[in-house]
């Protein structure tokens, strides 16, 4: 059977794919189905490379300018490199901000894909309009203020001979006016609807990267709007939305409200394990920047492992202190053609409420969870419930020895198998070196004793890595801060309680650094010129 993305030619299939203005959770449905079918990705500046979680394809960001990323690739260039991928066979996405076909070159491309006879589709997406209104507060047709939207360009083709925008008619519109990729002829815009007649007293407002942590507003009038968002230093992408309308924003303002609004938030963790804490920072309105200290991997022999897989039946208690634990162990018992029946009349200890998540996608409950997630509280709880007893510790290749010195004082038979295994990442890559150096990162968030301690490394002068105002380092437990602060790394707070949403609530509860919510370079997002796992 012909797989439906490869047509009977050989000829495979292209997605013009609208990611949405900025935050990664405005894409569609549709388009997270052909990322995750996707062989290559050609993806725009506009898009936030946070949509690149959902694929595994090779993903390279297609330049408008020579820069940091990479030299400029003309939209001739992007056509013929869809044409060609399509026809080796590949199924290929390309992924542009907000909606292809609204003042983008969705297309132009599409054109160029039917003139060479590939099967092409097109995904919309949320426009830049809508998701800079909604975002700010502005209803584009609010029933007492406008009964109709119009979408501008505030940038036309340079090649035309005259502009085809006839401001008369603008002015002279009943309903909201919304001009695109403005911000650098602003003055003139706004000049030219007074001059033809638009009341210089209308409400205008300017949204500068809309539905991003960084999202910025600015309002006005159209006689004074131009001064207003030049004091505040506005950089593009942005929107001029001009209207009644826009003075109903102080009532429906939500977005920038946010707990960590503006703030970047590095994750240090294994990047298979930095998903749900990525979302936990979107959703609070902050950019996280994963940047993995450590490498989770297979034991390098399974045997002990195995042997230990025939042997669950014997325990009293098995005892989990990550996620990975959890995860490696009984993937392995699937894996083997084994099920959770093996575990015969064993209870299950966790260290805190991630690891009890972890066992219930096994269908598996937690029988005890200390009511503080470290080593230590765990083992307290478990000290009176193990004498004579079985205990197995599903660990790491490395690892605190609290466990194994409080049980087996206690009476436990006690044993334990390394499930997988942590191994230090090596070196930071450029990208990563220019954020922490630049000084955009707000905080380092840092969740384990081994990762502080390779963080520690990487940061040394030999290394010409150095932390830049005004960042600071949020720990996850005080064993963490402990492990950091004797690594050398000022530890400026510490989660009350020792979950990841106990340490964002931590930090955004701490004061604002002055200089904080700068953003990241390239309008507030670390891309990559390539990506391929």
């Amino acid at each position: 059977m012909t797989p439906a993305n490869i047509s009977d030619h050989g000829v495979g299939r292209v997605y013009l794919v609208g990611g949405g203005p900025g935050d990664p959770g405005l894409l569609t449905l549709r388009g997270l189905e052909c990322l995750r079918r996707a062989d290559l990705i050609l993806y725009d500046g506009l898009v936030n490379p946070l949509l690149l979680r959902h694929t595994h394809a090779k993903a390279e960001r297609t330049s408008r300018a020579t820069g940091p990323h990479g030299r400029r690739i003309d939209q001739e260039e992007i056509n013929q490199r869809l044409v060609d991928a399509a026809l080796a066979g590949k199924t290929v996405v390309r992924l542009k901000g907000g909606d292809p076909f609204v003042f983008g070159r969705g297309s132009e491309e599409a054109a160029a894909l039917s003139a060479a006879g590939v099967p092409f589709e097109v995904v919309p997406g949320i426009t830049a309009a809508t998701g800079a209104a909604v975002y700010s507060g502005i209803s584009l047709t609010h029933r007492d203020h406008a009964s109709a939207v119009a979408f501008i360009t505030g940038h036309e083709d340079p090649t035309k001979p005259a502009s085809a925008l006839d401001y008369q008619i603008l002015a002279g519109f009943p309903g909201t006016l919304v001009f695109y990729m403005g911000l650098h002829r602003l003055a003139a815009i706004c000049e030219s609807l007074i001059d033809a007649g638009k009341p210089a007293t209308i409400p205008a407002a300017v949204v500068c990267k809309a539905t991003t942590p960084f999202q910025q507003t600015v309002v006005g009038t159209l006689a004074d709007l131009p001064q207003r968002a030049g004091d505040a230093g506005l950089h593009p992408p942005s929107l001029l939305i001009v209207g009644e309308c826009v003075q109903v924003r102080d009532h429906a303002e939500w977005f920038e409200q946010r707990p960590l609004r503006g703030q970047t938030i590095a994750i240090l963790r294994p990047e298979e394990q930095a998903d749900s804490v990525v979302d936990q920072i979107v959703e609070r309105g902050g950019q996280p920047l994963v940047i993995p200290m450590i490498e989770i991997t297979p034991p390098s022999d399974w045997s002990a492992v195995d042997a230990m897989l025939d042997r669950l039946a014997e325990f009293d208690w098995l005892v989990f202190t990550s996620v990975n634990g959890v995860q490696a162990l009984f993937r392995r018992l699937w894996e083997l053609g084994g099920d959770v029946r093996r575990l015969g009349q064993a209870r299950l200890a966790a260290i805190g409420p991630a690891t009890a998540a972890a066992l219930e996608q096994f269908g598996l409950r937690a029988d005890l969870i200390p009511a503080e997630y470290r080593g230590e509280a765990l083992a307290a709880a478990l000290s009176p419930l193990v004498a004579g007893k079985q205990v197995l510790w599903v660990r790491a290749n490395r690892g605190r020895d609290v466990l194994p010195t409080v049980l087996t004082n206690a009476g436990a038979r006690f044993e334990s198998v390394v499930a997988y295994e942590n191994h230090d990442v090596d070196q930071l890559s450029d990208a990563d070196r220019a954020a922490f150096e630049s000084g955009s990162v707000d905080w380092v968030a840092i969740s384990s004793p081994s990762i502080a301690r390779n963080f520690s490394r990487l940061l040394t002068p030999a290394s010409k890595v150095r932390l830049g105002d005004p960042t600071r380092i949020a720990a996850i437990s005080p064993v963490t801060a402990e492990a950091a602060r004797a690594a050398g790394l000022p530890v400026d707070v510490v989660a009350s309680e020792f979950t990841w949403d106990g340490l964002l609530q931590t930090i955004a509860q701490a004061p604002r650094n002055a200089n904080a919510g700068r953003g990241l370079l390239d309008s507030g997002v670390r891309t990559g010129d390539v990506r391929s796992t």
